[in-house]
């Protein structure tokens, strides 16, 4: 139905910078929510950045300032950029997508495979 592959994740510095993608495919006919989660190790699962079809964002207040979530509603993409990474951000990073497939009036969420994101010196 739906597939979301993520790619950009890894060992960072503190202080460096990292960006995540997500590219959603399947049967869509409709995203509505885009964002990121992350989850440590011993830890719930957490929203990072949210984006909606509308344009508006929201961000966790562990990263406002240090994070800009972008989305292209055409390629079905959302960008996470996060800066001045701290050891606290290390986590398994999540995308997810609201969407509407085809034969279905309703949206369901659905979560990539996650991509570890490490930092540390």
């Amino acid at each position: 139905q739906v597939q979301l592959v993520e790619s950009g994740g890894g060992l960072v510095q503190p202080g460096g910078s990292l960006r995540l993608s997500c590219a959603a495919s399947g049967s869509i006919v409709s995203i509505s929510t885009m964002g990121w989660y992350r989850q440590a190790p011993g830890k719930q699962r957490e929203v990072v950045a949210t984006s909606t079809s509308g344009g508006s964002t929201n961000y966790a207040d562990s990263v406002k300032g240090r994070a800009t979530i972008s989305r292209d509603n055409t390629k079905k993409t959302v960008t996470l950029q996060m800066n001045s990474l701290k050891p606290e951000d290390t986590a398994v990073y999540y995308c997810y997508a609201g969407a509407m497939v085809r034969d279905r009036s309703y949206y369901t969420g659905y979560w990539g495979q996650g991509t570890q994101v490490t930092v540390s010196a």
